[in-house]
């Protein structure tokens, strides 16, 4: 995927065909992304899933885009906020950034500037995460997506990437496949896809490679867990 590891992405737009557009050309590029058309229906979302970047309209039903983006962040929503305004009002703009907006985008807008400033956030969000992980031998370093197992390198794709951090940032810990769906593909992907079991099955060629201490483990019936070395 260009620009880093996928994003999980909520888009709150009203307008069908925008919205429509935005979450093709972001799904295009990696991103799990979820709309929905109301600024109230909207902080519900917020409150159920954990969304790396949220792109808010101005003009919703419900709750504005300003009041939206205020409500999110005092409920306590870390992540990174984009407005979309079709506002020109420079007291506008500060108005969003002042309520916790990180930046905003006017429309009409360019597609590929859009995608830009997601890139631009997602590398924000990935400089204030923790600068590595290490379960056992395994190393995982999320600024550059790089992973090295005894010191070895291991190319990953970015949503391989994305589903072995998300493992071993709960070292033995069950994830359940629909919470693996949810977290990298997005609320509206079939349950009934097998495209977990793909991603598992390579991330233990490429991580485990067939060792006898394999980390990646599958809990049948419960989900996977990324098992530290000497765990039962």
């Amino acid at each position: 995927m260009p620009g880093g590891r996928p994003l999980r992405i909520l888009i709150v737009e009203d307008e069908p065909a925008i919205a429509g557009a935005v979450k093709a050309a972001l799904r295009a590029d990696g991103h799990a992304v979820d709309v929905v058309g109301d600024g109230g229906e909207a902080l519900d979302w917020v409150r159920s899933y954990a969304y790396d970047l949220l792109l808010l309209d101005v003009v919703l039903p419900g709750l504005d885009g300003f009041s939206l983006c205020s409500a999110v962040r005092d409920y306590g929503y870390p992540g990174a906020i984009l407005m979309l305004t079709a506002l020109d009002d420079v007291r506008d703009r500060i108005a969003g950034l002042d309520r916790g907006a990180d930046d905003y985008l006017s429309k009409p807008f360019s597609m590929d500037e859009l995608r830009a400033r997601v890139r631009a956030l997602g590398r924000r969000r990935l400089e204030d995460r923790s600068p590595m992980i290490q379960i056992g031998d395994l190393e995982l370093d999320p600024a550059t997506l790089g992973v090295w197992r005894s010191r070895q390198p291991i190319r990953l794709t970015a949503r391989e990437f994305a589903l072995l951090e998300l493992l071993a940032r709960h070292p033995g810990q069950v994830i359940t496949r629909e919470r693996l769906i949810d977290t990298l593909w997005g609320a509206d992907f079939s349950a009934e896809s097998n495209i977990v079991e793909v991603y598992i099955r390579s991330l233990r060629r490429k991580v485990d490679g067939g060792r006898r201490d394999g980390l990646i483990e599958t809990v049948r019936g419960s989900g996977y867990r990324l098992r530290p070395p000497g765990a039962p």
